[in-house]
Parts: C-alpha cells; sequence; structure tokens
C-alpha cells in the first residue's frame, strides 16, 4: 500500500463559544492542512496518482474556510468550529472526490506548529 500526502493553508478567524479562556474571543490562524491518500498500485508512470490532482482537490476543499469567520459558516452556526471539526469537515469535503487510484486516508489540520487534530475514518 502507498500513502501519500499533500499539504495547504488558510487564514481563519474563529471564536469557541462557551469555553472559559482567551480562545471565547474572536482570533486567527494560518491552519495547516494534510490530506493523506492511500492506492494498492502505480500507474505506467509509477504513480498512484499526481500529485497535482490532489493539491488541486485540497485547495478547492479549504477555499471558502479562506480569509474568513469559521463561526459565520452554516457548518458552525452551531458546532463550534475547532481543530477537530474543521478537520472533519474539510475530510467530507474531499471523501467523495475521485482521486485517480488514490482513496482518502485521514485529514490532519494545524491550528498552530504544535497543535494539530486528525479525522478518520
Amino acid at each position: 500500500m502507498f500513502e501519500l500526502m499533500v499539504e495547504d493553508s488558510f487564514s481563519a478567524a474563529h471564536q469557541l463559544r462557551g469555553y472559559e479562556g482567551p480562545c471565547e474571543k474572536l482570533h486567527g490562524h494560518t491552519w495547516k492542512v494534510k490530506a493523506i491518500f492511500s492506492g494498492k498500485s502505480t500507474g505506467k508512470l509509477g504513480m498512484v496518482v499526481d500529485f497535482k490532482i490532489l493539491k488541486n482537490k485540497l485547495h478547492e476543499a479549504i477555499k471558502e474556510l479562506d480569509h474568513g469567520n469559521l463561526n459565520e459558516l452554516k457548518q458552525f452556526k452551531v458546532t463550534n468550529p475547532t481543530c477537530e471539526n474543521v478537520s472533519k469537515l474539510i475530510f467530507g469535503k474531499l471523501k467523495g472526490e475521485k482521486s485517480g487510484g488514490a482513496k482518502l486516508s485521514k485529514v490532519v489540520v494545524f491550528e498552530s506548529p504544535t497543535s494539530s487534530a486528525a479525522y478518520h475514518e
């Protein structure tokens, strides 16, 4: 089994409703996103799928999150836009995408260089 990973980032603000502490206030992050795909075989060129295809799919999945307030998105009107929930949202956007011979395995979202959350099924 082969595993492929692509990475992208977006900048967005959020606030955690009901949280007692500084994250209750509106603040922002440069979020880094890693999408991990797996595939069993390579094609004639020796690739499971071209990284360019995976990068484009990830970029499209996070485009609506960039330079906005995550709390204003319909997905986060009730649910807090935590790192965990952002990773699940991005996984859901990528899950149904056809990606050559690769299947989405996991999405990892970093809200800082040392703090991340991952979602997989």
